[in-house]
């Protein structure tokens, strides 16, 4: 089965991944992992401020600083998952990304780090939800 993990650093995601852990038909070393980060875009004016160069610098720099860990702990427990990242609105990248991987399965969080959280589920949850057509497991 091919899994897409979608994390962002939140305590959402370490729950998620600890929630893989204790389900075996989840974790295992015969499915296929990728984790995904997406990050959202600086705002156009400081992208001219500070140029092309700099601007990937730093969505790579903060896209490790979320993949690393999650790589790191998934690497201890046995599993040597591919680490994608993404620049863009997160539900509907994470969505597109599900979708054209032809991932078998999404899980992430149900919250994150968005500015905006919502009662039961967060934002970015929400927007997945809408618009990915891939089977998806939100752990809360």
């Amino acid at each position: 089965m091919k899994i897409l993990l979608a994390v962002d650093g939140s305590t959402y995601s370490k729950k998620m991944l600890a929630y893989l852990l204790t389900h075996d038909t989840l974790f295992s070393k015969d499915h296929e992992y990728t984790v995904l980060t997406v990050q959202p875009a600086l705002p156009p004016r400081a992208r001219a401020a500070v140029g092309k160069d700099i601007v990937e610098q730093y969505h790579l720099e903060e896209a490790e600083k979320v993949l690393a860990p999650v790589s790191k702990f998934l690497l201890r427990h046995g599993v040597d998952a591919k680490s994608i990242w993404k620049v863009g609105h997160a539900g509907e990248t994470i969505a597109k990304i599900a979708e054209q991987g032809k991932f078998d399965l999404l899980v992430m969080g149900s919250h994150g780090h968005g500015a905006l959280l919502k009662l039961v589920m967060g934002s970015v949850a929400t927007q997945v939800l809408a618009h990915c057509k891939v089977p998806v497991l939100l752990v809360r």
